[in-house]
């Protein structure tokens, strides 16, 4: 996405200065920012209303809502952002995690519809890395009906990218990506470079 203000926010998020509470609203901001576009295409009907000075017709969201996802944990720090653009959408949550060596992802846990037929879902994670977190949860909307998705991203590598474009092709899955930034590479790690770190660290402070 290209704007300065994007520009302006990433740059203070990628600061390794940058302290956790900081960081947090900054994510926020930059979320609901992203999230303009990101609904560019939501559904709306059209409605009958009354102002105080006479009858006019507007647009509100279309049933059903929009339903948000983000990806835990770090996607959970997105979901304020997401939510502040549309306070209607409900939300589930899928709940992934990255084996350090093999680079896949397992799922842990999750809380959605049994049927997302027709359904405009909005994945939350803020690091398209590999790809494979991302990829593993489109499967699992796509798994319950959902035929309309729309990702959303900080921060992006080539080949996570790419990664996902093969497995959406491949699967027949309508995705659309939304991003802050596509950065340089992966390291021999599979973090993003520049990137700005573990950005469940930075929103949440280390666990071990």
């Amino acid at each position: 996405m290209d704007h300065p203000l994007v520009a302006h926010k990433l740059t203070e998020l990628r600061d390794s200065r940058t302290q956790e509470p900081t960081f947090r609203l900054l994510v926020a901001d930059l979320v609901t920012l992203l999230s303009y576009e990101a609904t560019r295409i939501v559904r709306v009907e059209e409605v009958s209303i009354r102002t105080p000075m006479a009858p006019t017709t507007g647009t509100r969201l279309a049933e059903p809502k929009p339903l948000v996802v983000p990806i835990l944990r770090a996607g959970l720090g997105m979901l304020e952002g997401m939510i502040r653009m549309v306070p209607t959408a409900e939300v589930g949550f899928v709940g992934m995690a990255r084996d350090e060596e093999t680079l896949r992802p397992t799922t842990y846990a999750e809380r959605l519809p049994k049927n997302l037929s027709g359904r405009q879902c909005f994945v939350l994670d803020p690091m398209l890395a590999t790809g494979g977190s991302l990829a593993g949860c489109i499967e699992f909307l796509a798994s319950r009906g959902a035929e309309d998705i729309t990702c959303v991203c900080l921060i992006s590598a080539p080949e996570g990218i790419a990664h996902v474009r093969e497995f959406t092709e491949q699967h027949h899955i309508d995705c659309t990506l939304v991003v802050a930034a596509v950065d340089d590479h992966l390291d021999e790690h599979g973090y993003i470079v520049p990137g700005l770190g573990d950005a469940g660290d930075r929103l949440y402070g280390l666990i071990d």
